[in-house]
């Protein structure tokens, strides 16, 4: 595959046979489903049906009002799933639009322009400056190249890239850190590379970070399980009641008109038109609430998902901190001084980087020597962990400036050994403050020296360290105490150095343990199996993307409803893996934004909290809606289909119901819309809606319910005061319940609750 002629490229002939093989190099192609296969899928929801037949129902009986109420209620459940497509091609623009669109390829030993889907494995492509790679390759020529690759990595730094020599060995298995390598959605910086395309379409890198976007894993709810499963008990449940109930009063010889009007009404009062509009209206004003809180919600049925979260993994910077950093303090290695340190980490830094740290740098080091001039630079990755420029002084000499994390600047170094412990000992004790911590290192060499492609990595002096703050941001510890006492687990998931990761851990209130475990740590502890280290983990340092997803899956397995917070492409997988992806709306890509549900707009770890909060009141408001229809339409039915099957007149006329229907209604929408408290209130993990002593109790109402409005109609009707009479008293005892019972599950709290009670009654 690799063995292109590189002045030739492939030939026609070539190509085709290996489009046959390969496919073509579609990265982040169009999903199949069309307008007409979405619209079918749409068709195939039993509730939209549900909602449709029940709505012609009504208008064979004559009740238009609610025919046109029940018809409208199917309009939020179209536009939910017309919404989330929506989102889906909003979220594969967003990942296209860092791709290629079209390539400079060698082909028949000429150079034309093709579109980046034409190109296949083997393929020689030409990369100019400021251009993106098409796809996955092995950079085979080339001279002073570097790439932007922060869709992958998340990094603004510029990234070296070197040709692969003749004849060197490279493993076949695409590498994030590897300088050889090219990747589709990422850039090309500086120079002009000749890159042999190895992988293209969904085999490439970002291929798979788009796959993971458009096919997670999208399942129903449990929410959305349980109501479906609820309402299809109670259909069958109806079905069958109404088909009795004609049947008996047929043979008690009431006559056909009679059966069919019992079974129609006891099919209004027993079909559960409203949980699905309820479900609907109150995820509608879980939306709202959060919105309040500062978070936007793309997916209504997150709002759901967020009061299930039971662990938290979050970013440090920009969540938990400030995201600001500011230089506080230089400590100088003998014979330099605070302003000779400062100008080496300048020197080692880039106006352009957009790199908070660099801005810090240079701000503080003021404006500097003009005589120098920049012959070659080294950008900091995450492989090597320093950044190395190399300058001419204006004289005549040269001085090579490394600035990086400490450890990486003291191997470049030769210290003795008692002092390269004490700056050890230094760097632990500033990270131990919380302080982000680099050290600076310089060679001075004549002028003369050959500027060569490697960059140097001995005969540094040590120069000294500088020491950064990110301060907490303000409501931060308030915010995980009240997560940890609602028994929320917080796991702060960071790339920092572990001993300023477990410092700003312990100064908000996450760290558990007595230090924090390192990404390549957890990855190994993961693939052991051993599990047993998530319970205690709450401090991630050093971590890769990589290992923040292995973790995320980890969790789940463990039983975990986990909740993740990211801003780069890189995050994508992650916040797609998560139950509930949080995306920072001030700092975060379009990406990540779009495939998440959830978007903060302030990125502060209190917005979370909050939205948590919020949704687990949404859960608790909307059983206490479900529990007063339950205790309400059980005894509704019962007694609708009980009276007339012992041969009673009916209790129910058409109009009877749709009276009740009108104070239903309201209730179960108006009446439980109740606030959050200041607290974050525990809750335990449950699998089902209602518990069984919940079910116990809302049946135990409803047979009590039912066995009163029974006594109250016969009583009525063997005293002779005739059926019209027997209705109205039962009529009225029904009413005042379900007032009561309004009363009893709000606890009498909020306006609408009253005024309903009162308006009920009344």
């Amino acid at each position: 595959m690799l063995a292109t002629d590189l002045g030739a490229g492939l030939t026609d002939s070539e190509v085709e046979r290996r489009r046959a093989t390969f496919g073509t190099n579609d990265i982040a192609e169009k999903p199949p489903a069309t307008w007409r296969k979405l619209a079918r899928d749409t068709a195939a929801d039993p509730m939209i049906w549900f909602l449709v037949l029940t709505s012609g129902l009504f208008g064979a009986i004559g009740q238009i009002t609610d025919m046109v109420v029940l018809l409208v209620a199917v309009i939020p459940l179209v536009g939910m799933d017309f919404y989330l497509h929506r989102r889906t091609q909003a979220s594969l623009a967003g990942l296209s639009s860092v791709l290629s669109a079209t390539a400079k390829v060698l082909r028949n030993g000429s150079q034309k322009t093709v579109t980046a889907a034409e190109l296949v494995p083997g393929d020689v492509v030409l990369v100019a400056s400021g251009e993106p790679f098409p796809a996955d390759g092995l950079i085979a020529a080339g001279a002073d190249l570097q790439a932007e690759e922060s869709s992958l990595t998340g990094e603004a730094y510029p990234v070296a890239k070197h040709a692969l020599a003749p004849g060197e060995q490279i493993e076949t298995r695409l590498s994030v850190d590897s300088d050889h390598w090219g990747f589709a959605g990422t850039r090309m910086l500086v120079g002009r590379a000749t890159l042999r395309i190895v992988s293209t379409g969904k085999d490439t890198v970002y291929g798979e970070i788009v796959k993971s976007a458009i096919e997670g894993p999208d399942g129903p709810t449990p929410l959305q399980t349980s109501v479906a499963a609820l309402v299809k008990v109670l259909l069958i449940v109806a079905g069958l009641m109404c088909l009795l109930l004609a049947g008996v009063r047929l043979t008690q010889g009431y006559g056909l008109f009679d059966a069919f009007l019992s079974a129609a009404t006891l099919a209004v009062a027993a079909i559960p038109e409203e949980f699905p509009i309820v479900v609907t209206f109150f995820l509608g004003v879980g939306v709202y609430r959060l919105a309040k809180r500062q978070a936007l919600v793309r997916r209504a049925l997150a709002v759901e998902n967020i009061g299930r979260v039971s662990t938290i993994c979050c970013d440090k910077t920009g969540t938990i901190t400030e995201g600001v950093l500011t230089l506080g303090e230089v400590f100088a290695a003998a014979p330099r001084d605070r302003a000779s340190v400062l100008q080496i980490a300048a020197l080692a830094s880039r106006r352009d980087s957009g790199d908070p740290l660099d801005t810090a740098v240079l701000d503080a080091a003021g404006v500097p020597d003009q005589s120098f001039q920049c012959l070659k630079t080294y950008p900091f990755t995450e492989g090597r962990r320093r950044e190395t420029a190399i300058w001419n002084d204006g004289k005549a000499g040269e001085t090579v400036a490394a600035k990086g994390a400490g450890e990486t600047i003291l191997d470049l170094c030769s210290l003795p050994p008692d002092e390269r412990a004490v700056w050890e000992q230094q760097i632990r004790n500033l990270a131990a403050r919380g302080k982000k911590v680099i050290a600076c290192a310089s060679i001075e060499r004549p002028a003369s020296a050959h500027v060569t492609a490697d960059e140097p990595d001995t005969g540094f002096v040590f120069a000294g360290l500088l020491a950064f703050s990110d301060p907490l941001r303000a409501g931060v510890g308030p915010a995980v105490a009240a997560a940890r006492r609602a028994g929320i687990r917080v796991i702060m998931v960071t790339g920092d150095h572990p001993e300023t990761a477990m410092a700003i851990a312990k100064e908000a209130g996450i760290a558990t343990d007595a230090s924090a475990m390192s990404g390549n740590e957890v990855e190994a502890s993961i693939k052991a199996g051993d599990r047993a280290l998530l319970h205690r983990l709450s401090v991630v340092a050093r971590a890769t993307p990589g290992q923040k997803l292995a973790l995320v899956r980890a969790l789940q397995e463990q039983g975990e409803i986990v909740a993740v917070t990211g801003d780069g492409v890189n995050d994508v997988p992650a916040l797609r893996a998560a139950d509930v992806g949080i995306a920072m709306g001030m700092r975060g890509t379009q990406s990540a934004r779009e495939v998440s549900p959830i978007v903060l707009l302030d990125d502060n770890f209190r917005t979370i909290v909050g939205a948590i909060s919020e949704g687990r009141q949404l859960f608790a408001n909307l059983k206490a809606s479900f529990t007063f229809l339950l205790m309400v339409h059980i005894p509704l039915v019962a007694s609708a289909a009980l009276i007339p099957l012992l041969g009673f007149p009916l209790l129910y006329l058409p109009v009877h119901i749709v009276w009740l229907e009108l104070i239903i209604h309201p209730a179960a929408l108006l009446a439980f819309q109740q606030k959050t408290t200041a607290e974050l209130s525990a809750q335990p993990r449950v699998t089902r809606f209602f518990a069984w002593r919940e079910w116990s109790v809302i049946v135990a109402t409803g047979i009590a319910i039912t066995a009163a409005l029974f006594l109250l109609f016969v009583q009525a009707i063997e005293g002779n005061q005739g059926a019209a009479h027997a209705r109205t008293v039962a009529l009225v005892a029904l009413v005042v319940t379900q007032a009561s019972l309004v009363g009893l599950l709000t606890k009498g709290r909020g306006r609408v609750a009253w005024a309903i009670t009162i308006a009920a009654v009344a």
